[in-house]
């Protein structure tokens, strides 16, 4: 149960709020943290461990760990530790206590992401699975009724139809774990119909089959929608969109890395919405955290990794 009770704090946060609804009654999984080298990566390792969002491993190099908690008031003695000689070595390092059963999930702390996702990634010694890896955000817009899921602006940058069937399916199988039963899944492009020209409408209709015959499940998907046709009820009364999924979108997938974090950003920094992120399709969850991320998307994103992990452990039925 989170211990966070004050007034202005993140217990107040209604997206917050649903999160810990969804997740309090789960287990804290032990989350190695790769090279949690400044204040703010090393101080969201420990508020985390401390409202049981995740069972921190601090993964770097012990002597400048040791100076940087002493420097900034940090408490890291009761907390495990994982000695390493550099960033490259923490990634690796907290790859491999996934690898051997010794953590359940695994979050960048302030190394180079792509340091980080190379370790993650690899394809002999990483997390990878049969599936493609894809990064969705949960992003609460104040004023908006209900969560959107973008995806992908972190990992895939140009996504051809396969991967693009893979990220629809990590979406919508997040979203479940989230409550939403059948998520609705708008594939974004710029026209809500099919152009040769444009590839994003192609894919989009491509999807929207696959989706027919059984190749991508749970979800109901539309495409190709321009972003007002999927968020707004009214844009698409006007322009005829007759679907459930038109102006009540719950992911949005983005035609490429460069929308999808154009469209994040935006929401973020000129709508004050807040974005919780998590890496699926690996073995066990990715948190994905920047150093311009808040709080909230440090604690939020935490939340996520314990919603994901607490499925992963479950025993197959039967």
């Amino acid at each position: 149960m989170s211990t966070l009770r004050a007034p202005n704090d993140l217990a107040q946060h209604e997206g917050f709020r649903r999160l810990l609804s969804v997740t309090s009654p789960l287990p804290a999984p032990r989350t190695a943290v790769a090279h949690p080298m400044s204040a703010e990566a090393l101080g969201a390792a420990r508020e985390a461990h401390d409202e049981g969002l995740i069972r921190a491993i601090l993964v770097g190099p012990a002597a400048r760990l040791e100076r940087l908690a002493a420097d900034n008031g940090i408490r890291i003695d009761d907390l495990e530790r994982v000695p390493t000689e550099h960033s490259v070595g923490s990634a690796a390092a907290a790859v491999a206590l996934v690898r051997a059963g010794k953590a359940d999930a695994v979050m960048k702390g302030s190394l180079h992401t792509d340091e980080f996702l190379h370790a993650v990634l690899d394809g002999a010694t990483g997390l990878r699975t049969g599936r493609r890896a894809s990064h969705v955000f949960v992003v609460d817009v104040p004023g908006f009724p209900r969560p959107l899921l973008v995806t992908d602006a972190v990992i895939n940058i140009a996504p051809g139809l396969a991967e693009k069937a893979d990220i629809a399916q990590n979406a919508i199988e997040l979203a479940q774990r989230l409550g939403i039963a059948r998520p609705r899944v708008a594939l974004l492009a710029p026209v809500e119909t099919v152009n040769p020209k444009i590839p994003s409408t192609l894919d989009a209709a491509a999807l929207c089959k696959m989706a027919d015959r059984g190749q991508i499940t749970g979800g109901v998907l539309e495409g190709p929608l321009a972003f007002d046709s999927a968020i707004d009820a009214e844009s698409a009364r006007i322009k005829g969109i007759d679907s459930p999924v038109g102006g009540a979108a719950d992911i949005l997938l983005a035609p490429d890395l460069d929308s999808g974090n154009i469209l994040v950003k935006q929401l973020t920094f000129m709508m004050k919405a807040d974005a919780a992120g998590i890496v699926l399709g690996t073995r066990v969850p990715v948190v994905l955290t920047s150093r311009a991320d808040s709080r909230y998307t440090r604690l939020a994103s935490c939340a996520l990794a314990r919603l994901l992990a607490a499925r992963a452990a479950r025993p197959p039925a039967g």
